[in-house]
């Protein structure tokens, strides 16, 4: 793996982690949003992340595979926002304005404390993709000052 690999690779959690960071923002600030239908109800929001994979294959004239190297992973992507399936909070709350006809209320399927673990853990993720370009930037000056 060269050194500028790392760049794009820990640009990639970087980038990963931001979504995620932003996802649970997003439940967080919609946690206690009422609704009257099970429909128009807000939905815990997760990013689903895969690994972006390098051709790591080499066919030959003779159809034979040849490892390039052990470089598999080049990075992660997020591939999608996928809504919670868990249950929805229904509450008995007749006198609230927006009460359906038996008096519940609805309210979304997001668990807080576990939003606020996801914000701490994606927060460091980042924050140690920081931490690796910085790392990486180093060893590229002080390579190239290996020259003077």
């Amino acid at each position: 793996m060269s050194l500028g690999n790392i760049f794009d690779i820990a640009g990639s959690g970087m980038n990963a982690q931001s979504i995620r960071l932003n996802t649970t923002a997003s439940n967080i600030a919609n946690a206690e949003s009422a609704s009257s239908s099970i429909d128009e109800t807000y939905r815990a929001r997760k990013p689903f992340f895969a690994v972006m994979h390098n051709e790591f294959l080499n066919v030959n004239k003779d159809n034979e595979f040849h490892s390039k190297g052990s470089e598999i992973g080049a990075g992660v992507e997020v591939l999608g926002i996928v809504e919670s399936d868990a249950p929805l909070q229904p509450r008995f709350q007749p006198d609230h304005p927006l009460a359906n006809e038996e008096g519940y209320v609805y309210y979304p399927n997001v668990n807080v404390v576990e939003e606020m673990t996801d914000m701490m853990s994606s927060s460091r993720s980042y924050q140690m993709n920081v931490e690796v370009l910085k790392t990486a930037k180093q060893m590229l000056q002080r390579t190239l000052m290996l020259g003077e």
